[in-house]
């Protein structure tokens, strides 16, 4: 039995890395156009190569840690390692040089690919840690519940009180100077408590599941034994489709807010005498909606199974997310309510694809005689980073494409591809992963006869 301390700890291990994915979601694209100073096409290419090869390289990660030995484990050391390094890059990405506009593109570029390199060297082994912790699936799904329902508390104070720091750092100041200090002090602040609770992370969690087999098997075995993981093709198709489907809707946001509902002509909202804006509500909303969608997951889940569950949620967010097309801009209490239901439905999915990728595991090894928990868990990363790429460089060329221009009125066109970015862009996504999960075949009759096989084999 996991203590509860232990849960918790490993679910603060997704606070940190969440404040800051959410934060790149939500925000980078926009401080590179309006504060940095880059053009949109020239970031959504950047984001695109830098998260495609950050991808490429989760892997290699996975299989560093799988053979990683020491006295803290296989996954544990990289929490203590690198906590710092993950704050220290995050501020140098916000970080604004003075420099002419071809050395921040060169800053930008290495900057940024550092920090997803970062987030990779100690995110990788963070999922792993999942599949060792217990072998017991119920355990799993209620370990991925509280790190999703974490991940999301993470995320809902980053996207809450982000642009209220700024605020306050610039006072208000929207001259560009001050504007790129206001956005380096907010990011400082964050960068600090992540590195606290990555090291909290490592104090309050343990690793148990030992593997079946303990000799190390060679390199071209864990990979061929993956290529042939039939349900981790599906996952990782799944993975990505997800992912387009959120980097889109996140994205888009700020650029939603600022150019088509103006939200300035509403001015800010005042909760406990500090001022959000819309955009940040908006973000934020979403986010504590998502937390209710972690929290049904595991009881649905153990009703109707993973699959049905993660299948239902994606054709709800499908549909949601068409009607939001058809929204106008002072439709503001449609706009938050379908933002709290498709955020729901997001939500519900993670735990879900967390906790499969573990039954993945545990598949592999019993059918290969081998256990590559960090490699499989690494392709969860990359699904995300390929998703994640391929949703921010879709939406930074085709703002592009539109005519879009920052910090200026925008045109007809313009508007209308931004509203395409919360509506029909992100129904793509989902619908693709409602094709992919349709196929997917450890039902939890089948994970059951699964753990009791291997329960089998270490004993003997």
């Amino acid at each position: 039995m996991i203590k509860l301390s232990e849960k918790i700890g490993y679910g603060l291990g997704d606070m940190s890395s969440s404040m800051f994915w959410k934060l790149f979601g939500a925000y980078l694209m926009i401080f590179y156009t309006d504060v940095f100073g880059m053009s949109a096409a020239v970031v959504g290419t950047m984001f695109l190569i830098t998260r495609v090869w950050d991808s490429l390289f989760d892997p290699v990660v996975g299989i560093i840690a799988d053979r990683t030995e020491s006295r803290w484990g296989k996954f544990r050391p990289y929490l203590l390692c690198l906590a710092v390094p993950f704050g220290a890059f995050a501020v140098l990405t916000f970080y604004t040089p003075d420099i002419d506009d071809t050395g921040k593109i060169v800053y930008a570029f290495i900057t940024y690919s550092l920090m997803m390199m970062v987030y990779s060297a100690i995110n990788v082994p963070y999922a792993s840690l999942l599949g060792v912790m217990s072998p017991n699936p119920q355990d799993r799904n209620v370990l991925s519940t509280f790190r999703m329902m974490f991940a999301y508390i993470g995320s809902f104070l980053a996207l809450l009180l982000f642009m209220p720091l700024v605020n306050t750092f610039t006072g208000g100041n929207n001259a560009q100077e001050v504007q790129q200090y206001g956005w380096l002090m907010a990011v400082v602040v964050f960068a600090v408590a992540c590195t606290v609770l990555f090291l909290m992370c490592f104090a309050f969690t343990r690793e148990r599941v030992k593997p079946v087999k303990v000799e190390k098997t060679p390199l071209k075995t864990d990979i061929r034994d993956l290529l042939s993981n039939r349900p981790w093709w599906i996952l990782l198709g799944a993975g990505i489709a997800s992912l387009v489907f959120n980097s889109i809707r996140d994205g888009a946001t700020v650029y939603y807010f600022k150019y088509f509902v103006d939200e300035t002509a509403f001015g800010d909202v005042t909760i406990v005498g500090i001022p959000f804006v819309l955009s940040g509500l908006y973000l934020a909303v979403g986010q504590a909606s998502n937390i209710i969608g972690v929290v049904a997951a595991a009881p649905i889940a153990n009703m109707i199974g993973k699959r049905q569950t993660f299948m239902w949620a994606m054709i709800i967010a499908t549909g949601l997310s068409i009607v939001f097309y058809f929204l106008d801009r002072d439709q503001l209490e449609m706009i938050f309510l379908l933002q709290v239901l498709i955020s729901i439905c997001a939500g519900s999915i993670f735990p879900l694809l967390w906790s499969m990728y573990a039954d993945c595991a545990d598949y592999s090894e019993l059918t290969t005689g081998n256990r590559a928990t960090g490699l499989i868990f690494s392709s969860s990363s990359m699904s995300q980073k390929f998703g994640w790429a391929i949703g921010t460089a879709i939406t930074g060329w085709l703002l592009a494409a539109f005519g879009f221009q920052a910090n200026a009125v925008q045109n007809a066109d313009t508007i209308q591809g931004i509203r395409i970015f919360l509506s029909l862009l992100p129904a793509v996504g989902t619908a693709l992963s409602v094709i992919f999960i349709f196929f997917y075949p450890l039902t939890e009759r089948k994970m059951q006869e699964v753990a009791n096989e291997l329960e089998k084999l270490r004993r003997q």
